[in-house]
This record gives structure tokens, sequence and C-alpha cells, in this order.
């Protein structure tokens, strides 16, 4: 899942991008609120992750901004202020949660998992659909009361994508850019099928529609 974080501290900023990546999130990095605003207008983000003291200007005011518009995505902020006066302006502004800096990443990482799960309506690390069992935690996969199957780094990435957004089609061009960065180069949109063919290996043709020309699509109930 693709994230856009909003930081214009660079080591910070780094080094979050990298334990994001290590969770299998794909992550674009905007130091000033001119970047946000470029790229939260032509990306399909599934959180932002926003520093709200940014060179530039405020980044709740762009928050603001972005809630008028009817931008839902969902929002963890970052400060430096701690006083709960900033948490509740923050939280009013349009803010989904909050963390002040300094932060455990492994905090911010289940804050940011939880937040996520909430707007898809999934409550548990254990995302479900019918018979077919996604394991955020461990990044493995079952169907029904069957054995657990490790899933690779683009599988889990992958699937997870396609779980959140189920009987949804879903282009090559899509899932690739949920897969990668915008920074990281992109070999060829035909390796999607590879992974693709892996995921039918494991969950059976039937349950990942191929549409021919537009898409793929994952059911979110087996199909017969």
């Amino acid at each position: 899942m693709k994230l856009l974080l909003v930081e214009d501290d660079e080591l910070l900023a780094d080094s979050l991008a990298e334990r994001l990546d290590e969770e299998a999130y794909r992550v674009d990095v905007a130091p000033r609120c001119r970047d946000a605003e470029a790229l939260i207008a032509s990306e399909d983000y599934a959180a932002v992750i926003l520093d709200l003291g940014l060179p530039d200007g405020s980044g709740l005011s762009m928050l603001e901004r972005w809630r008028e518009a009817g931008n839902l995505v969902p929002v963890l902020a970052l400060t430096a202020r701690d006083s709960w006066e900033d948490k509740v302006k923050g939280l009013q502004g349009g803010a989904d949660d909050y963390v002040t800096k300094p932060f455990h990443e492994a905090e911010l990482l289940a804050r940011l998992q939880a937040l996520i799960r909430r707007s898809h309506g999934q409550a548990k690390a254990l995302l479900t659909l019918d018979d077919l069992q996604l394991d955020e935690a461990l990044k493995r996969c079952r169907l029904g009361e069957s054995d657990w199957q490790t899933l690779t780094a683009t599988e889990y990435r992958l699937l997870r994508f396609m779980m959140h957004y189920p009987d949804r089609v879903h282009s090559k061009r899509r899932l690739l850019d949920q897969l990668y960065s915008l920074t990281q180069d992109v070999s060829t949109p035909n390796m999607i099928e590879v992974y693709i063919a892996r995921l039918r290996q494991r969950l059976g043709r039937s349950r990942i529609e191929t549409r021919r020309g537009e898409g793929y699509v994952l059911h979110a109930v087996r199909q017969s």
C-alpha cells in the first residue's frame, strides 16, 4: 500500500521511510507543503503521515484545505507540540490520529496500521474476506482452516492492497503504483502478471479474475 510522508527533517524522513518499506509499505516523501499538495492531487494514497510544522506553511492549514475539498484520506499527524490544546486542534482540523515527537517507530506503525484498517472497516490485524485470511503481523495467508502460507514481500503488498479493495478492477499500472514509490525504477508492468500467477497458485485461479484490457479483480467471496 502506498503512503505519503510529509516531513521536512531529512534524517527522520529517510529513517521512517526505510522502516515503512520494511513493513511492506511504499512511501513517497514530501518535505514541503507545495510538494505534498502536488502529490495528493495526483496520487492515490492509503494514508498520509503529516508533520504539522513545515518550512513553507502550516501542515494543519493544508490538511483543513484537503478536508474542505472532500479528501478523506486517513491522516496521522506528527508534531513536536505535546499540549492537549494542540492535539485537539489537530484532530478538529481533520487528523485521524496524533503522534508527538519524539516517538517510538513501533507505536507510529501500530497507529498507522490501525488507522488504515479502520478506514476499510477492519478492526483486527487479521484481514478477512470470506474464507481468505491475511495476517499482517506475520505476513502470511490461508484459506479456511488450511495451513498458513508465508508470502514474499511483493506477494504480501499486492494481496494486502487487493484485500482492502475487493471486487474492484485494478489495472496493472494502478497495482504497480501501489507497489513502487515514485523514485523507484519499475522495469515492466508484465511483472504484475508474474505475481498474480503466484497468488493464484496459493488462492486458486477463480479468486482473482482477469478482466481483459482492464486489469484484475480479487473477489471478496470464493467463486464456484
